[in-house]
């Protein structure tokens, strides 16, 4: 979870933009993935957990439309839910909350009307998820302002459709589903297909260190979107729903498979096998 001081930065903001205090504060982390590249997309298994970074959405219900205030970047948001919530520009942090938001409106847990001020300390285009730590926070901070009790899969599935629809990236459900389910002290082995979650226990003589490499990176304007299409193509190339249901002997018959998709999925076939022998160690 995000520091304490992230949690007074946001409430700070939250006084500052809107006066008076928040009704409450939700949270939710970044991630990083300790194996299982590109399988997620492929319905396949992953092993991330959760960082001590996250987001944190202090909100308070009240008025007849969203205000937003975001405290890393000073600026703000206002919409209702009459508006067409996606018209914010590409990669505008404003997407990831308005997406949210008419997710949950969807399904009648959003009040009419709201202020959320958001902090966060997860470094961003940093490959450490705060995109989705931020769709999980907003969504868990506007469903308890409606009362609404919902469960974790179910927000991270909403959060998944919000980043795919709002944002413009294909990604896959590994980030939202840890950011939601991750435990302390645990990594998280996903099964992408079923969604179910298994904790994974982190040695306790093991700590996991994340250097940055002062590479930027961003999924939706990265080749990212372009490799999913590669792995699809080798899947109908099989004949197979996804790359999951591939195997090395599906490789050796793959006449007229174009090579970089091939490649592609023979990465996707041995990192499962890699990411199940790595949570069973």
């Amino acid at each position: 979870m995000a520091e304490q001081a992230t949690v007074e930065r946001a409430k700070r903001a939250f006084r500052e933009a809107f006066g008076g205090e928040p009704d409450l504060i939700a949270q939710a982390p970044g991630r990083v993935n300790l194996i299982g590249e590109h399988t997620d997309y492929n319905d396949g298994f992953v092993l991330p957990l959760a960082i001590d970074r996250g987001t944190v959405v202090a909100a308070r219900r009240g008025g007849s439309d969203v205000q937003v205030y975001a405290a890393d970047f000073d600026e703000e948001d206002r919409f209702t839910f009459a508006e067409r919530l996606g018209d914010a520009a590409p990669g505008d942090w404003r997407n990831y909350v308005r997406g949210m938001v008419a997710m949950l409106v969807e399904l009648e847990m959003a009040p009419q009307g709201m202020q959320l001020a958001i902090a966060g300390d997860v470094p961003q285009g940093a490959g450490l998820s705060s995109s989705a730590s931020l769709e999980v926070a907003v969504g868990l901070a506007v469903a308890r302002l409606a009362g609404a009790e919902i469960d974790l899969t179910r927000l991270a599935q909403l959060a998944h459709r919000a980043e795919n629809e709002f944002a413009g990236c294909a990604c896959g459900i590994m980030d939202q589903l840890v950011s939601a389910r991750a435990e302390a002290e645990q990594a998280l082995l996903i099964d992408c297909r079923s969604l179910d979650c298994r904790p994974v226990p982190v040695p306790e003589n093991a700590a996991v260190l994340i250097v940055h490499s002062g590479v930027e990176r961003g999924l939706v304007d990265s080749a990212y979107n372009e490799r999913r299409q590669q792995c699809e193509a080798a899947a109908a190339h099989f004949r197979l729903a996804a790359l999951r249901d591939a195997s090395l002997e599906h490789l050796e018959g793959a006449d007229g498979l174009d090579p970089l998709a091939r490649s592609r999925a023979r990465h996707v076939i041995t990192e499962n096998a890699r990411t199940l022998a790595a949570a069973e160690a």
